[in-house]
């Protein structure tokens, strides 16, 4: 994620992670293909339906779900509804500035929802009560508290650990009515994804790029891997290029080091 109002990074630290990518290091001794540490907690917001709040490194991203009865879209009457939202607050980083939602706030919640989408996570053909008239929308609203660099890849895992562990009220429908129960289910989940980020600064790719690394990258490329390990989304930012070789490589470190991000998940769904 960028920022017209970015800072700039010193010169001395810029030449410090240039000279130390050359020798394939990295500035917080990782290897280019390491994430940070990672860790995800969930059901930390008791009137939301869904939470989760997950730290990856020094970035710090909370994410909270809701389940309602909406009227559907008129153009899908047979699907539930699921809307992203992503806000970024100088609470975490003052890089970002208050007010309405800026172009980072946007992309942020694009490309969650997109990868969410195109993965079939949220079965939202089976969160239709009466078609054209009645379904669940899904609600998720995606926090930066610490940005610490890839927002990308810690909102959508805190998206994903919530939406994962979101139980809403079961509902019959008897003649057109709906009535609430008292039972708790879980939101009918389909291809569960994870969300890798790398960049590209010089020749080299990183992958989970920091803070510091994101202001001197030229270019970034997310991919979204399902749990066949196809590739169902791609997603790239910044103004650089990254030539045929290079993404091919990218997308085989994406699928490799997946695996980190999908134990991770495991860790919290398999109880459910």
């Amino acid at each position: 994620m960028s920022s017209k109002s970015e800072l700039i990074i010193p010169k001395i630290k810029k030449e410090t992670i240039l000279s130390l990518l050359r020798k394939d290091k990295r500035i917080d001794d990782r290897g280019l293909d390491d994430y940070r540490e990672i860790e995800i907690t969930t059901n930390l917001i008791g009137k939301a339906d869904g939470s989760a709040i997950v730290k990856l490194g020094d970035t710090t991203v909370i994410t909270g779900v809701k389940v309602q009865l909406d009227r559907p879209f008129p153009d899908t009457p047979e699907k539930g509804i699921q809307i992203v939202n992503a806000e970024l607050i100088p609470l975490a980083s003052p890089i970002f500035e208050p007010g309405p939602p800026g172009e980072e706030d946007v992309e942020l919640s694009r490309v969650i929802d997109r990868g969410l989408r195109s993965s079939e996570m949220i079965k939202l053909d089976e969160l239709v009560l009466i078609p054209g008239e009645k379904v669940w929308a899904v609600f998720v609203d995606i926090y930066a508290l610490d940005h610490g660099g890839n927002l990308i890849d810690a909102s959508a895992l805190a998206s994903v650990a919530a939406l994962l562990t979101t139980q809403y009220n079961k509902v019959e429908v008897e003649n057109d009515n709906i009535i609430v129960t008292d039972e708790k289910i879980n939101l009918p989940i389909g291809n569960i994804p994870v969300f890798v980020t790398i960049a590209k600064i010089g020749d080299k790719l990183i992958v989970d790029p920091s803070y510091e690394e994101e202001l001197v990258m030229d270019a970034r490329i997310t991919f979204v891997i399902d749990e066949n390990e196809s590739i169902t989304g791609i997603q790239k930012g910044n103004p650089g290029v990254f030539t045929y070789g290079e993404i091919m490589e990218a997308k085989n470190i994406a699928i490799r080091v997946s695996k980190k991000l999908r134990e991770k998940l495991a860790s919290i769904t398999k109880d459910l």
